[in-house]
């Protein structure tokens, strides 16, 4: 039988062995020290796919914010036509919160500081553009629907956090939100990615420009899956080269649930 040479062996081990430490080394370099947080609310869905294809593409993770929204096509927004959308998102491994079931704008405080309610304003639902009060009871509801709901699309349970349309809140309903279990979450000031602003007030170029000028490392970004008042869409026109700009910067991409200030409520979400 033939005789392995113990010392080729050896030397081939080594070099093995060394090139595992190479690739190590490789990938500690690259761990994630400046952080930004993409998040996306609901909208239209017409960038929806658009949308999807460049974080696969990217390998990016978000936090998706979801209200049963009007759309271009098919039902609401979480309603069946866009299930399986979710749902392949849920496969991809991003993370999902409420953004209150009929996007519902908080427009002032009322009740009182022992019964509070809110004056609320609906942008879709059957109450679409109507104002109206909401108890607190009713309000944390109006959260839990659509956890609710993204729990049965995407077969995930969402993290227990939410976004007020619009980012509109008051002291007294952040409370009350608390209370019922959600945390809420706007973004940072260079993270308002301005694709609800009109095409003619700012371009994508400008857009695009301003965000790689400003964003910093720990900042939480908000765009929307379409807005109906843009005539040039912001995704993916920006989208994309934004994602490559930051990576070009040093900066990497982690979801909601990575985000060191919610660390501690979301092992135990109670006020």
């Amino acid at each position: 039988m033939p005789r392995f040479n113990t010392t080729i062996l050896k030397t081939a081990l080594l070099v093995v062995g060394g090139a595992v430490a190479i690739q190590a080394g490789a990938e500690a370099t690259t761990a994630c020290i400046k952080p930004v947080y993409l998040t996306f609310d609901t909208g239209h869905m017409g960038v929806a796919d658009l949308v999807a294809d460049v974080l696969s593409r990217q390998h990016v993770k978000v936090t998706f914010f979801a209200a049963n929204e009007r759309t271009q096509v098919g039902d609401g927004s979480l309603g069946e036509h866009w299930a399986p959308w979710w749902r392949a998102r849920a496969l991809e491994g991003h993370e999902f919160a409420s953004h209150t079931m009929d996007h519902a704008y908080w427009r002032g405080d009322a009740g009182t500081l022992s019964a509070p309610a809110f004056r609320i304003q609906p942008s879709a639902g059957p109450r679409a553009g109507q104002e109206f009060s909401m108890t607190s009871r009713e309000y944390c509801e109006e959260i839990t629907q659509a956890a609710r709901r993204l729990q049965q699309v995407t077969g995930k349970p969402p993290l227990p956090l939410f976004r007020a349309p619009g980012g509109k809140t008051s002291t007294r309903l952040l409370s009350s939100a608390r209370h019922c279990g959600y945390a809420h979450v706007g973004w940072s000031p260079a993270g308002f990615l301005g694709d609800e602003l009109s095409s003619e007030r700012a371009s994508n170029s400008v857009l695009l420009k301003r965000a790689l000028q400003n964003i910093r490392s720990g900042d939480i970004l908000l765009a929307h899956l379409g807005i109906w008042s843009r005539k040039d869409p912001w995704a993916p026109a920006v989208l994309e080269p934004l994602i490559v700009g930051l990576k070009e910067k040093g900066f990497c991409f982690k979801t909601l649930r990575e985000h060191p200030d919610y660390q501690n409520w979301l092992r135990n979400p109670k006020p």
